[in-house]
């Protein structure tokens, strides 16, 4: 004997209900595992491209390239890793933020901007940090040669300090001078950037502040 479509015999608003049910009871039957395996991972932020490993950088207001946003500022090296410094004469100094270890602050007009950063290691190395610098102000890239006829160095107690010193091309000039030094395991940066005028003007001051650096316990 031929049996019927259960579905068949009844209303279409029947048929509609059995197959609801019947989905709902296939379903049931899925583990929670079997489901998870198509959640997607969140992914983490990543740093500004360009920027060293851990190094994220967003732009001070009105001076290109220079740190600054919300990322929270390393702990500060104790002991042998500590730098410490002499203010030349005029100058003012606020703590930590964002990803600085200082901000420095000139008795000069214009657009200008002092920071001081310490990350672990050799943070990207020094071609790689030059480059970036170089970026900031709408400069190339160097190669290695380009790059060990630009250094300068500057004495100081805590260990020759490299400096680089460069101007963008164009009308409106920037300019960039920093010192990159290792200690105790850290790499420091101190950059000054601003239009050219002033950070011409501050040079002589910053060069000095350069020769202080000295070891946080070094009298």
């Amino acid at each position: 004997m031929r049996l019927a479509d259960p579905l068949a015999r009844g209303t279409p608003a029947r048929r509609t209900a059995v197959t609801v049910a019947a989905l709902a009871g296939m379903l049931a039957g899925c583990s929670r595992d079997d489901v998870s395996h198509a959640r997607v991972p969140k992914v983490p932020a990543t740093a500004v491209p360009g920027a060293p490993a851990g190094m994220p950088e967003a732009g001070v207001p009105g001076v290109p390239g220079a740190p600054g946003g919300g990322v929270e500022s390393p702990p500060a090296p104790q002991g042998a890793g500590a730098l410490a410094w002499t203010l030349p004469r005029g100058w003012t100094e606020s703590g930590p933020s964002s990803m600085r270890h200082a901000t420095l602050k000139a008795p000069v007009e214009g657009r200008l901007d002092v920071s001081v950063v310490v990350l672990p290691g050799p943070a990207g190395g020094e071609l790689a940090n030059v480059n970036r610098w170089r970026n900031q102000i709408g400069l190339p890239p160097l190669d290695e040669a380009a790059l060990g006829a630009a250094r300068k160095t500057v004495r100081s107690k805590a260990g020759p300090v490299s400096v680089f010193d460069f101007t963008s091309e164009g009308q409106a000039k920037s300019r960039m001078i920093a010192g990159l030094l290792a200690v105790g395991g850290n790499t420091w940066f101190v950059k000054m950037v601003g239009d050219a005028g002033p950070v011409g003007t501050a040079k002589p001051d910053f060069t000095r502040l350069l020769e202080s650096l000295r070891l946080g316990n070094a009298d």
